[in-house]
């Protein structure tokens, strides 16, 4: 549960990630734990709209990325908007119990490191995914992200998996194969790095599961920002170039857009549980999907509709199922129930 001490405090538990195609996201304050009856009043559907929100602002998060992305090398797009985000997170772990001081206090300093690291890495690759596939079909490929994380939950985890959820996780990858359609279509290296995203995403969500077993999540999210933007500077300033006057433009709205969307998540978060808010992160595909087709041109295509679907129906399965079953979510050294999920 989250505590109130000072300053606005961030949610505790790191278990549950948004589906969140544009990274930043991703190093948002993890959800907050089911509220205590009698605790505060229950405020669900304002956590709902807030993820709306957040959501249809992640879709133009993208864009900007995507239109920045085709003019400027993705890495320098991800490092200037690193360095603001970075003193968004100072600002925001400041006001936490214990500010910067303890922020920086982390039991898994390479474990911390190595996440910012991915994130960074995952973020500059999903804008070349956007400038080589587009918004449409690189969020539709980047849904398979919570079926890799049940799929890699036992490997990196320890923990068990039923038939159920791997019976779910290998009808998601037909719907990742409905969309691609292998052998009538060539390959796009977009199609590629968007699954590559998916996948780093997917391990780095299960690296935060790993350090929130001693880390706290402000210690979590301020490795996060200041880890990525340590690593994606070393990674692009040689790439360093001068935006065009007008791009500056383009690249402030992507910054606000960055630090807007974190504020609303963090709201959302602390007014309704994460199990309540998880479904309705599914509302960027929509928003991006406008954006896409509205904006850029882009095609929705009925088999990338169709295999969408089926992703996002079993990775909603496999986050079902990971809840209501207890073997779901027990490491493998521990006796589990007879049920599996």
């Amino acid at each position: 549960m989250a505590k109130r001490t000072g300053g606005r405090a961030m949610p505790d538990d790191q278990n549950s990630p948004p589906y969140a195609a544009s990274a930043a996201a991703a190093s948002a304050p993890p959800p907050l734990p089911p509220v205590e009856k009698g605790a505060r009043p229950d405020r669900t559907g304002l956590g709902i709209v807030l993820m709306c929100a957040t959501c249809l602002i992640f879709g133009w998060q993208d864009a900007f990325s995507r239109v920045l992305g085709a003019e400027y090398p993705p890495v320098l797009v991800v490092m200037i908007r690193y360095w603001v985000f970075a003193l968004f997170v100072i600002a925001m772990v400041s006001r936490q119990p214990g500010g910067l001081k303890r922020a920086i206090r982390t039991r898994r300093p390479r474990t911390q490191i190595l996440r910012g690291a991915i994130l960074v890495i995952e973020t500059t690759l999903m804008v070349e995914a956007f400038v080589r596939l587009g918004l449409v079909g690189t969020h539709a490929i980047f849904t398979a992200y919570p079926l890799l994380v049940a799929a890699l939950s036992g490997p990196i985890l320890g923990e068990r998996v039923g038939w159920r959820r791997w019976t779910a996780i290998a009808v998601g990858f037909v719907g990742i194969l409905i969309i691609l359609q292998p052998g009538r279509t060539d390959l796009n290296l977009g199609a590629v790095l968007a699954f590559v995203c998916a996948l780093l995403f997917a391990i780095y969500g299960l690296l935060t599961r790993h350090v929130s077993r001693d880390d706290p999540a402000q210690v979590s999210f301020f490795w996060t920002g200041i880890a990525g933007a340590v690593t994606v500077t070393i990674l692009g300033i040689r790439q360093w170039e001068w935006l065009a006057p007008a791009d500056w433009i383009w690249m402030g709205l992507l910054c606000v857009c960055g630090i807007l969307s974190h504020y609303l998540l963090i709201r959302a978060y602390e007014v309704a549980e994460a199990s309540a808010l998880q479904p309705f992160a599914y509302t960027q595909l929509a928003w991006v999907s406008l954006i896409g087709v509205l904006v850029f041109g882009e095609v929705l295509q009925p088999h990338v509709v169709i295999g969408t679907g089926i992703v996002v129906a079993a990775g909603l399965f496999t986050l079902w199922r990971a809840r209501v079953g207890p073997a779901g979510l027990q490491p493998t050294g521990k006796a589990a129930p007879k049920t599996r999920s």
